[in-house]
């Protein structure tokens, strides 16, 4: 058992921002055991009014904004320490999470929607 994390993108538009069925959408990144990213992702959700009691199998929509602020956070080891059975962040992850905010980037520059999910 672990943590496995999604970003993917999608030609639809998202219903919401959060607690959305997933549309078509194709993977354009994933990591597996960064709970730190994962922790991160669910303050997003949480702060957006997503009502799931567990942060699991649950789309979570990303902006150009949400992604400036990621990587700042990332930039200055500000994500949030998050435990759990699924492992630690030891700080190796920076270049793949740089690389998938590049994609995701992308993706929004070519007006696609682009949210994250996890399974565990």
């Amino acid at each position: 058992m672990g943590l496995d994390m999604y970003a993917l993108a999608t030609d639809n538009a998202l219903s919401a921002a959060v607690d959305f069925d997933a549309p078509d959408s194709v993977k354009i990144y994933n990591w597996r055991k960064h709970p730190n990213l994962h922790g991160w992702m669910e303050r997003l959700y949480r702060k957006r009014g997503g009502r799931m009691r567990t942060f699991n199998c649950v789309n979570v929509a990303l902006t150009a904004d949400d992604l400036q602020q990621l990587e700042a956070d990332i930039r200055t080891k500000c994500l949030p320490k998050t435990g759990g059975f699924f492992g630690v962040s030891d700080g190796s992850e920076l270049e793949d999470d740089l690389a998938f905010i590049a994609k995701a980037r992308e993706a929004l520059a070519a007006n696609r929607a682009v949210y994250y999910t996890s399974w565990w």
